[in-house]
């Protein structure tokens, strides 16, 4: 994600910190090994043991004394606690997501919108026996990846979509081909003429998903709802009753959301 404190003078330790930070959290419950967060990060070994040694010094981050793996501190608990009195929305989803994967079978996910990316706050498994696991709680992904990126992407106002792919022309390198500017933007009219936006395989061959925006109460696609499973879960028939069914959730969340804020 591109940092916004990029271009502020003595911010570079601040920022790359952080990155260290949300990718400590992306690991989830597992955490995260040395070597991998120094390379998502773009350091080397030792700068990224130096950074992360100065979190865990101050509560952000710990490490696991038997695998030596990098988690979430208790003091970004705290800290987290206190800030989800502002933000915090998943009471909110909680039921419904849970609706959505007893109605469909399928693992049901609430993410949110946090600048450049997606990242996954609930997920709750449905009932098939067969699960895909693309995407679990801190997982992140940049918009226009995955189904709740793509349709966050697809209802935001043109010039903010037109700005995010020049910041990130370069998504079909990590991505693929198939999220180059030329095809996403076909998938991001397609997304906006259907009302939900459909991943078929893109991340995960035979993986599928699908994603409906949840909206704020000034109409801005700040969450999102998707469903997950295996490719032939995801027939044209069916997907068009599960396309209806996120929907009908998705709006229900989204007057939840704007008349708890009001």
């Amino acid at each position: 994600m591109e940092s916004i404190a990029a271009g502020i003078p003595g911010a570079q330790s601040i920022a790359r910190a952080a990155h260290l930070l949300r990718l400590v959290t992306a690991g989830g419950a597992e955490g995260a090994a040395l070597h991998d967060l120094a390379r998502d990060a773009g350091l080397s070994r030792s700068t990224a043991h130096r950074l992360l040694t100065a979190l865990k010094a101050e509560g952000l981050v710990d490490r696991d004394a038997d695998s030596t793996r990098w988690m979430p501190g208790p003091e970004l608990f705290l800290m987290g606690s206190v800030a989800a009195t502002r933000y915090d929305v998943t009471g909110l989803a909680r039921d419904i997501v849970r609706s959505l994967a007893v109605k469909t079978e399928e693992s049901a996910f609430f993410s949110a919108r946090r600048a450049d990316e997606t990242v996954c706050l609930l997920r709750e498994e449905g009932a098939f026996p067969i699960r895909s696991f693309v995407l679990s709680e801190g997982v992140r992904f940049p918009l226009g990846v995955a189904s709740a990126g793509l349709a966050i992407l697809a209802f935001l106002p043109d010039h903010d979509v037109d700005t995010y792919l020049e910041r990130h022309p370069d998504l079909d390198n990590t991505w693929g081909g198939t999220h180059g500017e030329r095809p996403l933007r076909t998938r991001l009219a397609e997304t906006k003429e259907r009302g939900y936006a459909i991943n078929p395989g893109l991340i995960v061959e035979g993986s599928w998903g699908i994603g409906a925006a949840v909206f704020d109460r000034a109409g801005r696609p700040e969450w999102a709802l998707s469903l997950t499973g295996v490719e032939f879960r995801f027939g044209p028939d069916r997907m068009a009753q599960l396309g209806r069914t996120l929907l009908a959730h998705a709006h229900e969340l989204s007057a939840r959301i704007a008349n708890a804020r009001r």
